[in-house]
């Protein structure tokens, strides 16, 4: 086989400003360098504005996961001043992020992931055309039912929070909405037809029968919904055999409540162990930035308009004590001690990543359920706080795709400092100043590469198995 170098990209089917270059030798990809080539400056924005406009500006940076930003935006002003949110309000605060991240990840799997296997390039296997009928993109009725599904999932949030994206509806001391009992009926509601439709078309039975799936062999001998398609069609194509990831996992934890994070928070690498935020750094070797190697907190967003040819990306590259991490569903799983995901975590590939998703869908839906249930419209849903003229602050949250973090410091009522590191930001990074590739790249290594290919179905299959959303990378 011939030796060669391939650029390949875009990959995203909303957004796709992501670009890799791959050196290829006997027919595997040898070394993969992930550019994320669109810089936005969002943390520049920032600078000199009122503390409080972060929570208008960051969930700008994306239109899937606004939410998301919008309660790291929040957690950090609250970590400033001190605010604190009554229970009630992290109850509809928790909500509004769930929903948004369980809308997220039928959306990848429906939408983006599983359109792949509609490909001519498998025309000749025998589950072809059902993924042809199911999953062709724009015309699948597997497209058609998520759609409509997620639709009215996100109800929810237009309920809550007035609109989605963009809503405003988290602030630090709470939210600004007071839900009615007939609110928390509707809620319910919704919640109960999109369970039809995990149940109808996913999974093909009870979520909780799913959600109770204790090992690799149980997950493997699953046959029903589009899920049991999509455990045969791995099988078939070597899902399982490519696209391995660190085998480090970190979650900031998920959905603060007032006596825990819904899914644990932690690092793991065979043994679990806390997160500590201060061991974080950004090293910008291979970024076009300037500046030096710093924690997010001292860091500065300063690009470099030369580009300098040591560099090869807009995107910085985050270490956890010096080591790279993954992060996303699959990590939010093995932390909070699923025990298939957790299963799993020995054998971090591209199936399994997919399969956390799987996992988190069954047990996001039944934690809304129970957050549901626990509304109390008699209850106060907004506390007070007051604004500081000078503080800093830390916002920890868990998006669809993973760990999300602010980092903010102000100084006489205006913002003097903003970094974000996003969960693509963890899995897409360049390599760091000791050469050490980011966890996308060294997957990326061993992936196959057939003769005339010049976008590997098998790299596509590992990409989007982190599912990149390359806008919240840069800002």
């Amino acid at each position: 086989m011939t030796d060669r170098n391939l650029i390949v990209g875009p990959f995203n089917r909303v957004e796709g400003d992501l670009e890799i270059r791959l050196d290829v030798r006997d027919g595997a990809v040898a070394a993969a360098y992930t550019n994320s080539p669109l810089f936005r400056g969002f943390e520049m924005m920032l600078l000199g504005k009122d503390p409080r406009d972060a929570l208008t500006i960051t969930p700008r940076i994306c239109g899937i996961c606004s939410v998301s930003q919008s309660a790291a935006a929040a957690l950090a002003l609250a970590d400033a001043s001190g605010a604190v949110m009554p229970p009630q309000g992290m109850l509809i605060a928790a909500i509004l992020h769930a929903v948004e991240n369980l809308a997220d990840h039928v959306t990848h799997f429906n939408l983006f992931y599983m359109p792949d296997f509609a490909r001519p390039v498998y025309h000749a296997e025998p589950w072809h055309d059902q993924a042809v009928a199911r999953f062709t993109a724009m015309e699948g009725s597997a497209a058609r039912d998520a759609v409509t599904a997620r639709a009215e999932l996100l109800h929810i949030v237009g309920l809550l929070g007035g609109k989605w994206p963009h809503t405003l509806a988290i602030q630090p001391a709470g939210v600004t909405k007071t839900p009615t009992a007939s609110d928390k009926v509707r809620i319910q509601t919704a919640l109960r037809s999109f369970r039809r439709h995990l149940e109808t078309t996913l999974y093909g039975a009870p979520v909780e029968t799913f959600a109770a799936l204790s090992s690799k062999d149980d997950l493997l001998n699953w046959t029903a919904g589009d899920a049991g398609l999509f455990i045969r069609i791995a099988q078939a194509v070597g899902l399982d055999d490519m696209g391995f990831g660190p085998g480090r996992f970190m979650s900031f934890g998920a959905y603060p409540l007032p006596d825990r994070r819904a899914f644990k928070s932690g690092v793991w690498d065979g043994t679990l162990s806390p997160v500590d935020t201060t061991q974080i750094t950004e090293d910008l070797s291979h970024a076009w930035m300037l500046g030096d190697t710093a924690h997010p907190r001292d860091g500065t967003t300063e690009p470099d308009e030369d580009m300098r040819d040591a560099a090869y990306s807009w995107c910085k590259a985050p270490r956890l004590s010096g080591q790279t991490v993954e992060t996303g569903a699959l990590a939010r799983q093995i932390i909070d001690a699923n025990p298939l995901a957790r299963d799993l975590a020995g054998h971090p590939s591209a199936f399994a990543r997919v399969a956390g998703r799987l996992i988190e869908i069954a047990r996001t839906q039944m934690l809304l359920e129970d957050l549901a249930a626990q509304i109390d419209p008699k209850d106060r849903f907004m506390g007070h706080w007051d604004m500081p003229a000078s503080g800093t602050g830390e916002g920890l949250v868990e998006a669809a795709r993973g760990a999300l973090g602010h980092w903010m410091n102000f100084d006489g009522g205006k913002i003097t400092g903003y970094q974000i590191i996003a969960p693509t930001t963890w899995n897409f990074s360049p390599r760091d100043e000791q050469g050490n590739a980011g966890p996308v790249e060294a997957a990326l290594v061993g992936a196959p590469v057939r003769d005339g290919e010049e976008t590997p179905i098998a790299v596509q299959h590992i990409v989007r198995s982190f599912d990149p959303c390359m806008v919240c990378t840069v800002h």
